[in-house]
């Protein structure tokens, strides 16, 4: 079972052409293909996208796979060749998005660049996702997400004080560049209906996109020659705001409101700091943040995760635990609100995956159909911009497709 019947998504009769492989730009395909666009993946024939096999394998396929590839369609398309080049053409032609993250320069190379495919498609939307833009003196160099976090502010940011800097464990800005540049599609969309039917080129770089989510950091620097420095799990400058031990585990609290503030104090036994002047804003719990960090976490080492919850969240305090895998799949507001979804594999096993975010309320997204085998659509697409059986036959002999 690979198709699921749910009603038509936002995006429903949007067509989409994703080039590009692992995270950023098919993670911006994959979030239009969950709300309904016909996204084709073109695909390189045998090897297919390197995400196909990366992490954990089952029956020789990355589970990772069935969530950034499902709803989509995939075609195995040598686009080295110019025969590859002549179908891709092809496709584009029809296409209202083009989705690319490959090194500028890549597909001019191909007879693709933007001034060949606006001028054969002039509604055509181009995202182009590289490390450093399309432009720029770095723009010829390779990037990759873990680089972009590092230029764009977030690594340095990360960790401990004066320890190696660490990731977050994700690979947040190859995420936060696709998100990026879904919004500029959306933005292109809109405009092209109400301004007259034009594309246009969305150049998202992945250090930018992480830049654009660092908050204070350069206008810190610029007022006050403040460079802002790693601080662990704290948040800097907001307070109380930090993760506290427990007698079995951590808790997050997030006690930085003037009210939730005294609240917190109530609830802990310590009226003394909640009633204090000095302490009834932000800044004042700023200067004395460690002797309020050292209170809460008195309180917190000796009881359990769960008691220290039932009490901040019986007083109205924002505080959660440290979510495992196994925690985030058997959490019922997770089932609640569809957050795990059962999902059928081309191989026959149901994998559970994470939901669809955001969620629209009159038309809302889903997983229409499973994460495709490589090359499991070429010959219906081919069909679908015009080849007879003979054509695609020649092509498959001559290795151009899959």
């Amino acid at each position: 079972m690979t198709d699921i019947p749910i009603p038509p998504g936002a995006l429903s009769g949007l067509k989409v052409v994703e080039m590009g492989q692992l995270i950023a730009g098919p993670f911006a395909g994959k979030t239009l293909a969950d709300f309904g666009a016909d996204v084709i993946k073109i695909e390189a024939p045998g090897s297919g996208d390197p995400l196909r096999n990366w992490r954990l394998i089952q029956d020789g396929t990355s589970v990772w796979w069935q969530v950034q590839s499902r709803n989509k369609r995939s075609i195995a398309l040598d686009l080295r060749s110019a025969e590859g080049q002549d179908i891709a053409r092809q496709l584009i032609g029809e296409a209202d998005v083009l989705i690319e993250n490959f090194r500028p320069g890549t597909l001019e190379g191909w007879g693709l660049s933007w001034e060949a495919l606006s001028a054969l498609n002039p509604k055509l939307i181009m995202l182009r996702i590289s490390g450093y833009g399309q432009t720029g003196p770095y723009r010829d160099l390779p990037g990759f997400g873990a680089i972009g976090e590092a230029m764009g502010g977030l690594r340095h940011l990360t960790g401990e004080p004066g320890r190696v800097p660490v990731r977050c464990g994700i690979s947040i800005g190859d995420t936060l560049a696709a998100l990026h540049g879904t919004i500029g599609i959306l933005m292109a969309l809109y405009h092209r209906q109400a301004h007259g039917g034009q594309g246009q080129v969305i150049d998202v770089a992945l250090h930018e996109a992480v830049f654009n989510v660092m908050e204070s950091l350069v206008p810190e620097y610029s007022a006050f020659g403040a460079v802002r420095e790693a601080a662990g799990s704290a948040l800097p400058g907001i307070a109380p705001s930090n993760a506290y031990r427990c007698g079995d585990g951590y808790v997050l609290v997030a006690g930085n409101g003037d009210s939730i503030f005294k609240r917190l104090m109530s609830a802990i036994g310590r009226d003394d700091l909640g009633n204090d002047p000095a302490l009834a804003d932000n800044a004042g719990r700023v200067k004395r943040v460690a002797e309020i960090d050292a209170a809460i976490e008195a309180w917190t080492q000796t009881r359990t995760v769960a008691e220290v919850m039932e009490v901040l969240n019986g007083a109205r305090v924002p505080v959660g635990k440290v979510y495992t895998a196994r925690d985030i799949v058997e959490d019922p507001h997770y089932r609640a609100r569809d957050m795990i979804l059962r999902q059928p594999t081309r191989d026959g096993h149901v994998v559970e995956v994470p939901g669809i975010v955001p969620k629209l309320l009159g038309t809302p997204g889903g997983v229409r159909h499973s994460a495709p085998k490589l090359g499991d659509d070429t010959d219906a697409v081919l069909r679908e911009i015009g080849l007879t059986e003979q054509q695609i036959a020649a092509l498959r002999e001559h290795k151009v497709v899959a």
